[in-house]
């Protein structure tokens, strides 16, 4: 039962978080360091957040298979700079069955490796391309610092990975499942994410080029939310991943993979959550709606059960996900706030003067008080009900973008930048620097390039840190 009081965003937004996983009942801690039980209110939203994706991954073409949790430690060794970004995060298993290992199994931090071991035995002809594979696994990586949903030493995730014959068709891939991202997370998450291209500094160890969806949070942070990876032939050299062409010669395959993980739960919290708890849009809500009967005696409570058992199937046959509050040992009151911190997108309420009148209340969760509570005939229920939810889905989605777009500012010199920083905005800036540039502005700001938008002005502009001229504009910030 959730305990309704909590710091507040403008007093401690770091406090307000963790509070709100644990009181909104997404989570509890785990006796292992680093590690989150995720309870099934959160674990109902994830599994929204893999069915929005599993849908849109399924009509590109992809098909989900499943790789091991141990990888042969030599596999991360043979792509250089991918075992050396991962080094300081691996979990190595040295003993098994009370013996020592003969070679050291790696805890799957990522699964490039293993995949591409397998896409060598699959994969001899042009014929066997394009191969499109996603998996639903979980993943381990030795975090220093955590933080629930956001950063943990095991976390769930998909990750997409794919062989092609052309460097075109790598390249269309990695631009198609960023697109797959942005859609999930615009369209159900409500989260007006900026698609963008990471810096050589920020981008996979691995990979040519990095794409990702960065979401501005109520703190005004960015968040990393997704990324695809265009690895090139890194990793296909790599492994020896060939396959004969049309004009029966090898050739070295093309590979990409994507991810997005938990961290989507994180966002969804901190893009949509006020001082009441969370705010879910209806599309990965695990309730979209909860009915809340109101009764003092036996006589009332059966009219007012018959009404709300009629609805709720009215409303089920529409699809609508709902949960009826039957408890009867806290007030009306105390289930109100104890479902706004849950996040549910609807209140419905049911009393004696509702069944007399042929009415119901209801409130929405993102506009607060009386504004957002309106009375309703019960005729034509759902179709009200299903109005309102996507009038939810839109706003939060508005709301969220309204607050990014005022806290995205153009600053033409280092000493700007630094300004806007400072306040906890997003720096835009034409830029021309380096990756020592971009070393310099972490250490000296905590803000890193969080990626050159798709969305460019055009034209030219002079560089904001180093005065050259410039013809990209980069967008900056501190971020998770």
């Amino acid at each position: 039962m959730a305990s309704q009081a909590v710091t507040p965003q403008s007093e401690d937004f770091s406090k307000w978080y963790n509070e709100i996983v644990y009181k909104a009942d997404l989570a509890d801690q785990s006796p292992v360091r680093g590690c989150l039980i995720i309870k099934p209110y959160g674990y109902e939203l994830w599994e929204a957040i893999k069915s929005g994706l599993d849908r849109r991954f399924k009509a590109t073409g992809h098909q989900n298979a499943y790789f091991p949790l141990f990888i042969p430690e030599s596999f991360l060794k043979r792509e250089a700079e991918h075992v050396e970004g991962f080094s300081p995060e691996l979990a190595v298993v040295t003993i098994a069955g009370g013996k020592e290992l003969e070679e050291p199994l790696v805890v799957r931090p990522t699964s490039e490796t293993i995949i591409m071991d397998a896409f060598k035995q699959w994969i001899q002809s042009y014929r066997d391309l394009p191969l499109l594979i996603n998996q639903w696994a979980n993943v381990v990586r030795w975090e220093l610092r955590t933080r629930p949903f956001l950063r943990t030493t095991e976390f769930l995730w998909q990750e997409g990975h794919t062989a092609h014959a052309t460097a075109e068709e790598a390249e269309a891939e990695t631009r198609q499942m960023l697109d797959v991202y942005a859609d999930f997370a615009i369209n159900d998450a409500a989260i007006p994410v900026i698609k963008g291209k990471k810096s050589d500094r920020e981008k996979f160890a691995g990979a040519v080029h990095t794409y990702t969806i960065e979401a501005m949070m109520k703190d005004k942070k960015a968040l990393q939310s997704g990324t695809s990876h265009n690895l090139g032939q890194n990793f296909a050299k790599a492994f020896g991943i060939q396959y004969v062409d049309e004009n029966n010669l090898p050739q070295y395959v093309w590979t990409t993979s994507w991810g997005l993980s938990t961290r989507m739960i994180g966002a969804i919290v901190m893009t949509h959550g006020d001082d009441k708890g969370l705010r879910l849009p209806p599309k990965v809500a695990p309730y979209q709606v909860v009915i809340v009967p109101i009764y003092k005696n036996d006589a009332e409570r059966t009219a007012v059960m018959e009404a709300v058992e009629r609805l709720s199937r009215e409303l089920l046959a529409a699809n609508v996900r709902l949960t009826i509050d039957k408890r009867d040992s806290v007030s009306p009151g105390f289930k109100y706030n104890d479902w706004e911190m849950r996040g549910v997108p609807v209140r419905m309420e049911v009393g004696p003067k509702d069944v007399e009148k042929g009415t119901v209340a209801l409130a929405r969760r993102d506009i607060a008080g009386r504004d957002g509570k309106q009375f309703v005939p019960q005729d034509n229920l759902a179709a009200r009900v299903l109005d309102l939810l996507a009038e939810v889905q839109a706003g939060l989605l508005q709301q969220a973008a309204d607050f990014r777009d005022a806290n995205i500012h153009d600053a033409a010199s280092y000493d700007e930048v630094k300004q806007i920083i400072e306040a906890g905005g997003w720096a835009r800036v034409w830029w021309a620097g380096t990756g020592d540039d971009e070393a310099r502005i972490k250490e000296e700001t905590g803000a890193t390039i969080r990626c050159f938008p798709f969305e460019q002005p055009g034209g030219a502009g002079r560089c904001a840190i180093t005065g050259q001229p410039a013809a990209q504009v980069a967008l900056l910030a501190k971020a998770y």
